[in-house]
């Protein structure tokens, strides 16, 4: 089991570079959590993708299904209280704090592209690529 961000999710969904990283991350570990946030975040891109004419709507609506789809019933919750003591320590927003309180409540490692939560959370965040080739 392992946290990953939204930017690891849309690297699987959306093809691009990142696309194979993202898809040996899932074959070493299928069990990919996250908080409820990434619904947002997700579709965020989506939309950003959408507006720049990288995919159709038609394209964004079956993306976000079959995201839906591989994360249904591996979302969480995630306490506000540990969330803000995280962001404020760390100076990371609370939308990625969410995703380091998940792996730290859960004893399990964050997979992220995020640098900052690398660098402030290095007992708990791994990169891609150091996740796949491990």
């Amino acid at each position: 089991m392992i946290v990953v961000d939204t930017n690891v999710i849309a690297y699987l969904f959306v093809q691009g570079v990142r696309t194979t990283e993202a898809e040996d991350i899932l074959s070493k570990d299928s069990d990919w959590i996250a908080p409820y946030l990434w619904r947002s975040e997700f579709r965020n891109v989506l939309a950003l993708y959408v507006r720049q004419a990288l995919i159709s709507l038609k394209d964004a609506n079956i993306l976000v299904r079959e995201a839906e789809a591989l994360m249904n019933g591996k979302e969480y919750e995630v306490s506000s209280e540990k969330v803000l003591q995280l962001a404020d320590a760390s100076k990371c927003s609370a939308y990625d704090c969410e995703f380091v309180s998940l792996a730290e409540q859960l004893g399990v490692e964050l997979v992220t592209t995020d640098k900052k939560i690398l660098t402030a959370f290095p007992n708990t965040a791994v990169s891609m690529e150091r996740f796949a080739a491990g």
